[in-house]
Formats: C-alpha cells, structure tokens, sequence
C-alpha cells in the first residue's frame, strides 16, 4: 500500500466537516486491528462540539489544530468496560495491574494506527497528539473517564488544508536487528544519524536553539529531563487513582 510511505502529520485542516458514515466506517477499521485475547480494551471519546474542543485546547497545549480540525479523537486504554462484562458474570478480573495496563495500551494503539489509515484512504489528514499522556488527569476530569479508563493518545481528523513534505526516517539497519539485537558502536550511530543531523530543517533548529547539535535541541529544549521526571510522577498518580496497582 503505496499510502503507507505517503503518511504526512497534518497541522492545517479546512473548515469541511467529516459526515458521520465516514466516520463510523473509519472507527470500525480501527476495530479490526489485532488485540489482547479478542478483548478490545481501549475506547474513543469522538469531540465535534466547538465549546468542547476549546474547553480541550490548554490540556493539549493549545496547538491550533486542536480547535481547527473538525474532529479530535481522544484514544484511551479502557480495562472498563470488560471488568463490568465479568463482575456481572461472577467472574473474577485481575487486570488492574502493569501487565493489563501495558496490553490495553497496545491495543488503543493498534485500534488507532488502524482509524489513522483508514482516515488517509479516504483523503483525509491526521495528527497523533502525545498531550493526552502529559495531563491525563485533566482529561478524564473533562471527558469523565471512569476508573479503569486512561487516555494514551489523542488524534485530530480532517480534510488537509496543506501538504507537508515527508519526514525524516532513520534507515532500516537503525531498528533492524536479525536473530539477536547488536548494540551500536560510536561509528554506527554517527552513520545512522548523519542524514536527519544535516538535514536544514536540523541544522536551522541548532542554531536558532543555540546549541551544540541535534541530540542537545531535543535533551535541553524538546523533551527535558525536569518535565520528563514531572509528567512521568504525575502520570503515576493519575494511574493510580484510575485504580492500576503499580
């Protein structure tokens, strides 16, 4: 499927809304992907309202997209539903613990992937949104997310308003290990990194940020250590209060 190596993260969306078959077809690609033991344990909260997306746009740091897009998509691992399904049969659950945790959110992923393309088949553009991790508790505040229910991703639909060029991707032999995994060399990992390091789009980021390389632009201004130590003790609290023994 050529669409596969066309994937593009759209950030500008037209105003054009997504009419409601589409969008249950779309959704029902997503449950057909793989998941744990056939049980499906992950769920969609679908925000079209205006006032609602607003109401969501600082929990997902106000991106534009948010609020521009005529449909945002919150993905949550969900033990819910299915402990509710075994209470009422005088089964015993136990999967209020890491193992169920690490297996609902598997499967909210591949439930997502499976939406994302089938959303981009039908011309569509889709953005994952990482924001639903860093303030899960405001989200299931917002959305009333029930015990057992933990938002893991959050997805903007709509039709394109813009076409991006490709990203960047590190080469095969960075992700492909055969019969056992080999750690890299020094030498190695320069190779591998070379092309995204050199690419202009990399080299504007260092100088505007000021720093020494790439890595540095992602350790000291994307993605750093602080927050990184702040959302994850955050996160852990939130885990704990939706009911995982951890």
């Amino acid at each position: 499927m050529e669409l596969l190596f066309q994937h593009r993260s759209i950030r500008q969306y037209k105003s054009t809304p997504v009419a409601d078959d589409l969008l249950n077809q779309i959704v029902e690609a997503g449950t057909r992907a793989s998941n744990t033991g056939n049980m499906q344990l992950y769920s969609v909260v679908v925000t079209r309202d205006e006032e609602k997306k607003a109401q969501l746009a600082p929990l997902h740091f106000n991106q534009p997209m948010v609020k521009q897009a005529p449909v945002l998509l919150t993905i949550c691992a969900d033990i819910n539903l299915f402990n509710h399904w075994c209470k009422q049969r005088n089964a015993d659950a136990g999967y209020n613990n890491l193992l169920w945790l690490m297996n609902s959110t598997i499967d909210a992923s591949l439930f997502a992937q499976n939406l994302c393309v089938e959303a981009e088949s039908h011309g569509l553009g889709i953005c994952y949104l990482g924001t639903a991790l860093y303030n899960a508790q405001e989200f299931i505040d917002t959305l009333e997310l029930p015990r057992g229910v933990i938002p893991v991703t959050a997805i903007v639909l709509g039709y394109p308003d813009q076409e991006p060029p490709l990203t960047d991707r590190l080469p095969l032999n960075a992700v492909v290990h055969h019969e056992k995994y080999v750690d890299f060399k020094e030498e190695q990992v320069n190779e591998l990194f070379s092309e995204k390091e050199n690419l202009p789009s990399s080299l504007q980021f260092v100088s505007e940020n000021k720093k020494e390389n790439l890595a540095q632009v992602f350790t000291d201004i994307r993605y750093k250590k602080q927050d990184a130590e702040a959302f994850s003790a955050k996160l852990m609290d939130t885990l704990r209060k939706q009911g995982f023994e951890l």
